[in-house]
């Protein structure tokens, strides 16, 4: 049920690359999580250098501009703080592994949400009454 969204610089990666970005973000829930492989939902968006502005070097990183991207994750709000490291650290090294970039040029955020607030369509909240399997 995770649901991530790229914002990745312009022109940077090409078709193959950002489908092989999409893949790693739903392997990170089968290695990570233990999560179905069906449960894929990624929005990938590009932005130009006068839209998408990362720091270089803030918390000691060593981010290339060319190839930065910010991750945000929509999650079960449910998850333990183990998930949360092991779903940063498999998505880390499965984008690195996907498309050759730097582990500093990824930067995460986890946006936790009640398990409620999630439609997978038909207009039903269909975790309202309970939670995922996994």
């Amino acid at each position: 049920m995770p649901v991530f969204t790229a914002y990745l610089p312009k022109g940077r990666f090409s078709p193959e690359e950002k489908r092989s970005i999409a893949h790693a973000f739903n392997q990170t829930l089968v290695q990570g999580l233990g999560i179905p492989e069906g449960d894929h939902f990624v929005v990938l968006s590009e932005h130009g250098n006068d839209e998408l502005f990362i720091h270089p070097t803030f918390m000691d990183m060593n981010r290339d501009p060319k190839n930065a991207m910010i991750v945000t994750v929509l999650l079960g709000a449910h998850r333990p703080l183990e998930d949360k490291r092991a779903l940063v650290s498999t998505l880390n090294r499965l984008v690195c592994e996907a498309v050759d970039i730097s582990s500093d040029d990824i930067f995460v955020a986890l946006i936790p949400a009640p398990n409620e607030n999630f439609s997978f369509g038909r207009g039903e909240l269909q975790l309202a009454e309970g939670s995922p399997k996994w």
